[in-house]
């Protein structure tokens, strides 16, 4: 079995309320348990990202179902490779807050805001890491 990682990014049609959130934590969980899936789903700021590990034809046939998602649009697939070891393995999706994305202060006083459809894919990847390792892991139920 070839593991693979998938990173897509998509915006929200609508709010994004904690019951749509919920709704979707909660389908994604379940199937992703029983198809040997794993995960992070990040939102915040209109925007989801959400990085799938597993075998790929299951994350493809996963990520086909999610394009269907008429919760979200502009999608945009940012990254798929093979990978050794799960980077999420422990979580079959865990949820993470995206509010804090936003840089400190730049020069100036500016505000600097990320934009995860500009940055690169290992910038996304890096700022999915730093929010888990700042403890901002909201419902992760562990595999």
């Amino acid at each position: 079995m070839t593991l693979n990682r998938m990173l897509y990014i998509s915006t929200a049609v609508g709010p994004i309320t904690t019951a749509v959130t919920g709704t979707i934590l909660r389908s994604a969980q379940a199937y992703n348990a029983a198809h040997g899936i794993t995960g992070v789903l990040c939102q915040g700021r209109g925007v989801y990202l959400q990085v799938l590990e597993g075998e790929k034809s299951r994350i493809e046939s996963l990520y086909d179902r999610i394009v269907l998602d008429k919760r979200h649009h502009n999608m945009a697939l940012r990254q798929q490779h093979d990978i050794d070891r799960r980077r999420y393995g422990n979580w079959a999706m865990a949820h993470v807050d995206m509010s804090h994305l936003e840089e400190a202060q730049a020069g100036g006083g500016q505000q600097i805001t990320f934009d995860p459809y500009l940055a690169t894919a290992d910038d996304v990847m890096a700022r999915i890491d730093a929010l888990i390792a700042a403890g901002k892991v909201m419902d992760a139920p562990v595999v």
